[in-house]
């Protein structure tokens, strides 16, 4: 009899230690974890008010980490290493101890956006936040303590091949020279703001085999003879600021993205700080895991494949910028047309052709569309927060030639560089799909 309750006992506490393990590790997988993280990364950049390329690189590093971490649960995902240039190896956790890899992941996200961002103590806070939060699942505090040490291990794998990608070096390259050419780019009012990231196309790609690989056609010939094909293109974007409807006009505003606008009143300056391009896109990823009740593995899939494509897409885009050098509508039609006229939106400070809108929403589009499919509809929330309301699409590439076009609704930019920016994104992000093995 003894021996009978004994035995009960121990098979009572062994089915406790069990449930106990197995609730804390649901709990830990709650993909929300890394939406949330993803959040505050995009918060920080808004903060910090980084540029679009270099947000997507900070993007890029952060999830890449967050997903080879969280792939050690799920051994039918495969690593990263070998498919992205230069990426060849990363420290394997010890197959005798025990993790928490969801929280080993988010760990190695925010110690790689922490260390790629300016405002550290955003990051700090955060973290305490989440590390309160999993120690409340019930996870034993060596699981915790090592969870936290990987993720950290990882991280510190992940910065040390960044720190191979040449941004440290193009830190120190000369600032943009600006040619006595009439067709060549010039800094855009209020500003006149120095052209930004003029190295960008020195950065290592992620995927491509260059910043060259896929060029897209030469922009039209520069020609101010009235009647001309390069007038004509100027003139279509005169006309259709000054004839938006309410419509064009949502549209235009809702996919600005510009992190970075400043207002003048008199001798009185402020600036509005919003997201960047790429940021809504991954916005957008984040959205569509959700719809689909994505798990935390699949989640940060999405996450690291949608940075990657617009990572490599932004090089690719910044490459072509910085070579044909095209001046922007703004400047022209001031100039030659209507002195007093101003685009709806702020003109960013780079060259014109091709249109990084463009070029980066048709290679996102092409990959999340490659991970969920051709009609996924969903709601787009990313801007509600910066006061513009929810749009809806029947799929992503709806919402990217949306935002394609929002750029001659908004003044910024010629119909070719938005026509042949699709293209160019596009074929960047079949390309990196069609590479890419999970």
């Amino acid at each position: 009899m003894i021996m009978r309750v004994m035995l009960l006992v121990s098979t009572f506490l062994i089915l406790l230690s069990c449930q106990t393990k197995k609730d804390y590790s649901l709990e830990a997988s709650d993909p929300e974890y890394l939406h949330r993280s993803l959040k505050e990364l995009t918060d920080i950049i808004v903060y910090d008010i980084f540029s679009p390329p270099v947000a997507s690189r900070i993007y890029a590093y952060s999830s890449i980490a967050a997903y080879e971490v969280i792939r050690n649960d799920y051994p039918e995902y495969k690593s990263l290493v070998g498919q992205l240039n230069d990426f060849e190896s990363i420290s394997p956790p010890d197959p005798k101890l025990e993790y928490c890899f969801p929280l080993a992941g988010i760990q190695a996200f925010i110690t790689v956006g922490r260390a790629l961002t300016f405002s550290e103590n955003m990051m700090i806070d955060f973290t305490e936040e989440i590390h309160s939060e999993y120690k409340n699942t019930g996870m034993p505090r060596s699981v915790f303590d090592r969870s936290v040490e990987y993720g950290e291990k990882v991280a510190g794998d992940i910065l040390a091949w960044a720190g191979q990608d040449n941004y440290k070096q193009t830190r120190t390259f000369p600032k943009f020279d600006i040619a006595e050419d009439p067709s060549r780019w010039l800094p855009t009012p209020p500003d006149y703001m120095d052209g930004i990231e003029p190295a960008w196309r020195a950065i290592r790609t992620f995927v491509l085999d260059s910043a060259q690989q896929f060029i897209p056609p030469l922009p039209t010939e520069f020609d101010m003879t009235e009647g001309g094909p390069f007038y004509m293109e100027l003139l279509e974007v005169y006309d259709a600021v000054n004839n938006l409807n309410p419509e064009q006009r949502e549209i235009a505003q809702f996919w600005d993205c510009n992190p970075y606008v400043s207002h003048h009143k008199g001798h009185a300056m402020f600036a509005t700080k919003k997201i960047t391009p790429g940021g809504h896109w991954m916005g957008i990823a984040g959205i569509a895991a959700q719809t689909d009740s994505a798990d935390i593995m699949r989640s940060s899939m999405t996450y690291a494949f949608t940075s990657i494509v617009l990572a490599d897409a932004f090089i690719s885009c910044w490459d072509e910028k910085y070579r044909s050098n095209l001046i922007r509508p703004v400047t022209l039609i001031k100039n030659y047309i209507d002195e007093g006229w101003e685009p709806l939106l702020q003109t960013p400070p780079f060259p014109e052709y091709t249109s990084g809108h463009s070029v980066i929403s048709g290679a996102a589009a092409i990959m999340l569309t490659h991970l969920y499919g051709d009609e996924f509809a969903f709601e787009d929330i990313v801007e509600i927060e910066f006061g513009l309301p929810m749009r809806k699409f029947d799929s992503f590439i709806e919402a990217s030639e949306e935002a394609a076009i929002s750029r001659l609704y908004g003044g910024i930019h010629y119909l070719p560089a938005i026509v042949n920016g699709v293209d160019q994104g596009r074929a960047v992000g079949r390309y990196i799909a069609g590479k890419l093995a999970f």
